[in-house]
């Protein structure tokens, strides 16, 4: 194998790796692969970053594959544009990298392997040879950067239009509109735009006919109610069974990766908490804690009892809507009016301690924005006293029902290996029967202090098991509300770190250095240490991460966010072939997605 390699591919740094080969992965990869080949890139992720030749990338894929306790499931997969990067001392030279983090569940452990590209060779293998759900990551990828991933079996735009020019996450294209020639749309571009949406099944690997029968290409969406958002879904048909379907995403696209390379550390977390925006503080949580490990900032306790509170309770807020607008696809109204009413219980409280109610924006990098307010704890028990009895009204009068029972028991069903396969995460993957759970396996801002349980299904995961797993998930987040209004700590809502909090009025008034220093810190953002890091969390509807990149500067060189959403849609054809379109309608409401939450 090493024989095959020329010249141009060997162009990894020289530098000693045997500090690095205490984990018996590693050292076997290094072993079996050569280590002239593969260099282990010390980070603050939390887990081993392997780079490697990309001649090896598939045998590496399948050898973490293949080993005792496998890496079983591809979390995430794209690209860097590496070519204005200024610490890369000691790494491969490369104009881009392309990453694939895979997850060990027997291991409760993760790793990352990268892959270096010259700017005039960007091709790669494709993964999906490996994993089935490395397909949207690959066509993003390449829609993102260029990078071609060869045997691709349909390697097109997903998050741009067809007709869209240049890749939108390389370092030369401009990230203001102001930087282009202003918009227009005439008869003759909307023709074009409009044609170019149009479906070809030939493209796709449809057939139109098969034997006597002629299918039905039918859009359900992007302006469909149970399309759940700007989300369309082509269905080829033979009756109103479901042959086959491609989602098409999309239509959402705000660019938010973009934006945090122009955005300053602290100015970016209002646009986190749109990520998912039923998820409000939840999305801000992975993206502090990131930075947080980035400039090595430790938290007070009352700042993380205060977060989880804050997460806790958007959970419940969006687990209501959740619930009642399933309920509501499957045939049932009065619910999501009730539902409604539950969640301005929340809202208060959120705007009470906030000032805001769906997007807060209120943790920092080193706390949250201010102190509780005086009352806070007499909403939050008035709360608590409230929900239990809404939930048993709902159980009792909607999902206990026959119908309801009748038309979500059993459909679109999924085992533990498939969801796995797909990068299911969050109750679909729970409703299989394992219980990974991040705030369990992996706690994060003191969640290994919390009492509670990780509600899990009987082993298959069906529209009505999922459905009933965010129930019990919304009695856990109580009891763990519970614990906060009991057990608030005393002391400071935010870290003195110089990086995260201003000097005293006082001292920049009397001390020039101190002036200035506040002065940067506010105007500019705090430079954080070249590095890379990375934090998951257990959000509304599965893991949500953030990878961030710091090139020791005011602003994130690459800031990679991670969602459940993405993956969930992508595996609804494997799912759903052979099914009713009402199946479909059932389904898409048990996912519990939301657009922002795809495309980002």
């Amino acid at each position: 194998m090493i024989d095959l390699i020329s010249k141009e591919d060997t162009f990894f740094p020289k530098k000693k790796t045997r500090e690095h080969l205490t984990d018996s992965v590693v050292k076997n990869l290094f072993d079996v692969f050569g280590r002239e080949l593969c260099f282990y890139q010390t980070t603050l992720t939390g887990f081993p970053v392997i780079w490697i030749n990309r001649i090896l990338l598939i045998e590496v894929g399948r050898f973490l594959c293949n080993l005792s306790k496998p890496y079983i499931m591809l979390y995430d997969l794209h690209g860097i544009d590496e070519r204005l990067r200024l610490n890369r001392e000691n790494l491969p030279e490369a104009d881009f990298s392309v990453f694939y983090h895979l997850i060990s569940i027997e291991r409760n452990s993760d790793i990352m392997i990268k892959v270096p590209l010259l700017k005039h060779d960007l091709i790669l293998p494709t993964f999906t040879v490996l994993f089935p759900n490395a397909n949207w990551y690959e066509r993003e990828t390449w829609d993102m950067f260029g990078i071609i991933f060869d045997k691709h079996p349909n390697l097109t735009r997903i998050i741009m239009p067809n007709t869209w020019k240049g890749h939108p996450l390389r370092k030369d294209f401009s990230a203001r509109a102001t930087e282009y020639e202003p918009f227009f749309l005439n008869e003759e571009k909307e023709d074009l735009e409009m044609e170019a949406l149009r479906f070809n099944p030939e493209s796709w690997g449809m057939k139109r006919k098969h034997d006597n029968v002629e299918f039905m290409f039918l859009n359900l969406g992007p302006n469909h109610p149970s399309a759940h958002g700007a989300f369309r879904i082509i269905l080829q048909l033979d009756g109103e069974n479901i042959v086959d379907c491609v989602p098409d995403i999309g239509y959402h696209h705000r660019g938010a990766e973009k934006m945090a390379e122009r955005q300053s550390w602290h100015s970016y977390i209002p646009y986190t908490d749109r990520i998912e925006y039923l998820g409000g503080c939840v999305n801000e949580l992975p993206y502090v804690l990131a930075v947080e490990k980035l400039a090595n900032i430790s938290v007070p306790e009352k700042a993380e009892v205060i977060r989880v509170m804050m997460s806790e309770l958007f959970r419940i807020n969006s687990h209501l809507l959740y619930i009642s607008t399933f309920i509501q696809d499957v045939g049932s109204m009065t619910p999501v009016f009730f539902a409604f009413t539950d969640r301005q219980k929340i809202y208060d409280l959120v705007e009470a301690i906030t000032g805001a109610r769906m997007h807060p924006a209120w943790f920092r990098i080193g706390g949250v924005a201010n102190d509780l307010p005086e009352g806070w704890h007499i909403l939050l028990k008035e709360f608590l006293d409230w929900m239990p009895k809404r939930l048993k009204y709902y159980i009792k009068t909607a999902l206990k029902n026959s119908i309801l029972i009748n038309r979500s028991k059993g459909i679109a069903k999924y085992n533990k290996k498939e969801a796995l396969q797909w990068g299911v995460t969050g109750a679909g993957l729970r409703a299989t029967g394992l219980d990974f759970d991040v705030r369990k396996w992996r706690p994060y801002s003191g969640y290994q202090n919390y009492t509670f349980e990780v509600p899990i299904g009987s082993g298959i995961s069906d529209c009505y098991s999922r459905v009933m797993i965010k129930v019990e998930e919304i009695y856990q987040s109580l009891i763990i509300l519970k614990q906060c209004l009991h057990n608030m700590p005393k002391g400071s809502f935010k870290s003195q770190d110089s990086l995260t909090t201003p000097p005293s009025k006082e001292c920049v008034l009397q001390n020039i250095e101190t002036m200035i220093t506040h002065f940067l810190q506010v105007s500019w953002g705090p430079v954080i240490p070249a590095n890379e890091s990375f934090q998951m969390i257990e959000a509304t509807k599965g893991i949500n991460s953030y990878y961030l990149i710091s090139d020791g500067g005011t602003m994130s060189y690459r800031t990679r966010i991670r969602t459940p959403s993405f993956p969930h849609l992508q595996q609804i054809p494997s799912v759903i072939r052979g099914s009713l379109i009402s199946d479909l309608i059932v389904y898409l409401g048990s996912i519990d997605f939301v657009m922002s939450d795809v495309d980002r």
